[in-house]
């Protein structure tokens, strides 16, 4: 029996066994992960963060199950933990899968729906696996020392479920707002996508560029994540855009030969038949072919930095690991402390290494040494990753950092064995997704199990629906990673997935020994001269690793929230107030609408023919995009079009406010 601390007693007693795993708390749980599953992407792959969507999914249950006939707040606890896992899988197939495309030549070839599942499948199993023997140790033993904070206000939410109906409507307010907002700029064209404008490359500041993406995600996140947070990671690509761009824009007008590295894209200029010089860019050129590896440089720094200043965490969660291993679960046990029995996690465990090693057509496939890898780095890390979030929550997870560290290493081990050419790119990018996956899941599914423990829920019960919600969401994510690539091109200014390019530039320059050093140590060094100030880096680095029409309108959203907490006086880290889950909304429906124009654009169903070449094969271009021809000066690259944009994006941020303004 576990030790459990004194004067702890659930919601629900382990003697009471009210309705649990029931078959609509099930499908409702698997429905809302394949829904915040498919945003995440969305999202993961736009903006390159994901934002917490278990609060939400709560509120959402617990409205949802009432119109249903009602639920038991165990039921709606296993709609939470269902659903939640789709977001969390989804945000470590996003942060790493997508790098296959740029792992020329053998990586593209993996890139396609088959591939995409099964890494997203295995990650996720073996982050609920590796966090069974951990239960015991980090939830229960230490329930007042690791707070866990969205697993704890998930569970305030579920027990003031009388609430429920109230808190939705904010959820579903945000959702259709945002949704509503998306359609009418991208899938019905009526006003701008964006808004932004660049300097002449012969002014006295030339090149410097300001954009603001006006969707309701960016904003939605922007709030939630805070000021602070918001601010920092604008910083980032103020030093990018505002600094750098110009700065390399002035040395380059006088530069008469192109400088290193050359970009693929940038080789050959059609009027010269050579590399393209500095002078002769765009601001988005210069970006790509040399600004990104100083933000690369800066992510990589941070990372590492992030993981570092947890090294005492690490340390003490490995060593609580292996005793969870050893932890005995004979006896007669209680309802609450049921849990996937050990020899499944064991012989779980084993099964997934032969699947990874046997599967044909994985990257890993007849590498043993490579499945073995993918166990321990698995288990290590869904181990630190446990405890991060259990001591600053999952947004605060330096995810990033860990799956660095795993690459870094692998390829360290790789380049050791003589594994340098290219066919080996796609095997050590497969090691740091499995593990991202897992960690991801890993402290997404202890926030669910702190949130069991504190309503009386059945362990076991929950480690099923993660396992079943990350099984069924795998199908989902694998369909929208290749829907958003196919229509907007991920690696793009629209789906930049800088977190995806990162692994993979690190990746080439590790295992071919020619990464473009000198600009990377600049951006090392600018995360240093960060953390020297005072300053945690990760954000900035970030920051300048996005496009600035990415973390503009972060920027807005997170000056929507200090406003708000300035004119109520009440400033607060929970999860659980009328703005976040206004904005949570916001990010979902944002996120749905632009996965449903995507799905509009990439529908074919008229190819050009040698007769008609400019055939046009869309359902948006034909039936949808059209109907912005009624008001053309508001879509325009007009003056007007531009003012328009701004004014009502500032009107949805004035919406945002007044939601938020509300008394829950």
């Amino acid at each position: 029996m576990a030790e459990t601390p004194k004067g702890f007693h659930p919601y629900i007693s382990a003697e009471q066994s009210p309705a649990e795993f029931t078959a609509k708390a099930i499908m409702i749980g698997v429905l809302f992960g394949l829904i915040f599953g498919a945003s995440t992407v969305y999202l993961g792959l736009r903006a390159g963060l994901t934002v917490s969507a278990s609060i939400p999914i709560a509120v959402l249950a617990i409205s949802v199950l009432k119109k249903l006939g009602g639920s038991t707040i165990l039921e709606n606890n296993i709609v939470q933990t269902i659903g939640s896992a789709g977001e969390s899988v989804a945000g470590g197939v996003v942060f790493t899968v997508p790098a296959l495309i740029f792992l020329l030549p053998d990586g593209p070839g993996y890139f396609n729906y088959t591939q995409i599942t099964m890494l997203a499948f295995a990650g996720g199993i073996l982050g609920v696996l590796m966090m069974v023997p951990l239960r015991r140790a980090l939830i229960v033993k230490e329930h007042g020392v690791l707070p866990y904070p969205e697993g704890t206000a998930c569970a305030q939410v579920l027990v003031a479920g009388e609430r429920g109906g109230k808190l939705a409507g904010l959820v579903f307010s945000g959702l259709g707002f945002g949704a509503l907002w998306k359609s009418l700029s991208w899938t019905f064209n009526i006003f701008r996508q964006d808004i932004g404008y660049s300097m002449s490359r012969l002014s006295p500041f030339p090149n410097a560029t300001v954009a603001v993406d006006i969707s309701p995600e960016y904003l939605g996140v922007g709030y939630v994540i805070g000021p602070r947070i918001a601010g920092t990671m604008v910083a980032g690509g103020v030093l990018s855009w505002l600094v750098l761009l110009p700065l390399l824009s002035l040395l380059g007008a006088s530069m008469t030969t192109p400088l290193p590295p050359i970009h693929p894209t940038l080789a050959n200029n059609p009027a010269t038949g050579l590399p393209y010089l500095i002078s002769e860019m765009s601001p988005g050129e210069i970006w790509r072919a040399y600004i990104r590896y100083i933000g690369a440089g800066a992510v990589l720094a941070a990372g590492l930095i992030t993981l570092a200043r947890t090294l005492p965490t690490i340390i003490s969660s490995a060593r609580e690991g292996l005793k969870g291993f050893g932890a005995a679960g004979g006896g007669q046990q209680l309802r609450t402390e049921r849990d996937i029995p050990m020899m499944v996690v064991l012989g779980g465990s084993f099964l997934l290494a032969v699947f990874l090693a046997v599967t044909p057509g994985l990257p890993t496939q007849g590498n043993v040494l490579v499945s073995i890898l993918i166990i321990l780095f698995g288990f290590f890390f869904a181990t630190v990753s446990s405890r991060i979030t259990g001591l600053i929550g999952s947004s605060s997870n330096p995810i990033s950092g860990m799956t660095i560290a795993t690459l870094i290493i692998t390829c360290i081990i790789f380049v050791a064995l003589g594994w340098t050419g290219d066919v080996y790119g796609p095997v050590a990018l497969s090691v740091g997704a499995i593990v991202c996956i897992a960690a991801a899941n890993a402290g997404n599914t202890s926030q669910d199990l702190k949130t069991g423990y504190i309503v009386g829920a059945t362990p076991l019960y929950q480690q099923l629906g993660l396992t079943i919600g990350v099984i069924t969401s795998a199908f989902i994510i694998g369909y929208t990673v290749l829907q958003m690539h196919t229509t907007f091109g991920i690696g793009s200014e629209a789906v930049p997935a800088p977190q995806a390019t990162l692994m993979a530039t690190l990746i080439e320059g590790l295992l071919s020994q020619s990464l473009p050093w000198g600009l990377v140590l600049v951006g090392v060094f600018v995360a240093v001269t960060l953390e020297l100030c005072g300053i945690h880096s990760l954000s900035f680095a970030v920051g300048a690793y996005l496009p600035i029409a990415t973390t503009a309108p972060i920027f807005v959203g997170g000056l929507v929230r200090w406003w708000v907490e300035r004119k109520t006086g009440e400033t607060s880290d929970s999860d659980l107030s009328a703005g976040t889950l206004f904005s949570s909304g916001l990010i979902a429906g944002g996120s749905l609408a632009g996965i449903l124009y995507a799905i509009l654009f990439g529908y074919q169903y008229a190819a050009p023919t040698a007769d008609n070449p400019n055939a046009t094969s869309s359902l948006y271009a034909d039936y949808f995009a059209p109907i912005g021809d009624i008001v053309p000066w508001l879509h325009g690259e007009s003056a007007a079009a531009q003012l328009a944009g701004a004014v009502l994006f500032l009107a949805l941020a004035v919406i945002l406010s007044r939601f938020a303004r509300r008394k829950i």
